[in-house]
């Protein structure tokens, strides 16, 4: 883990411990910063990854990321492969802001909305 994700990690950790964020969206945001340039995973991977049963939890957790984007809640899509929400949002500006920021990664997503590169799936296993 490089220096800035190890200070964004140690600034999560604070967060927690002085009960600014709860220990479960720390859970959630300090995965995020596992997944790496380029790659994605889904909001049921992330709950799986945390013994959560919730990938509803998950999008409420990310809802409000205060370290995006170097904690990347922008590399978590639905199950389906298409782009889910960002900061709250199913639609709109938020959502062509997570759809720029995977193109920059040299993601991209078909007509229909859905992940091309399917090998892009991080596993945190």
């Amino acid at each position: 883990m490089n220096s800035q994700l190890q200070e964004t990690l140690a600034q999560m950790k604070l967060a927690q411990d002085s009960g600014k964020i709860s220990l479960f969206r720390f859970n959630v945001l300090s995965q995020l910063l596992k997944i790496p340039k380029g790659r994605i995973t889904t909001y049921g991977q992330l709950a799986k990854s945390i013994n959560c049963h919730s990938a509803q939890a998950i999008g409420q957790a990310l809802k409000a990321n205060p370290w995006a984007p170097l904690a990347p809640c922008h590399r978590v899509i639905k199950s389906d492969l298409s782009i889910g929400g960002f900061f709250g949002q199913r639609s709109g500006e938020q959502i062509t802001k997570k759809q720029k920021l995977l193109q920059r990664e040299g993601l991209s997503f078909n007509n229909q909305g859905k992940l091309i590169q399917t090998n892009a799936i991080y596993n945190f296993d």
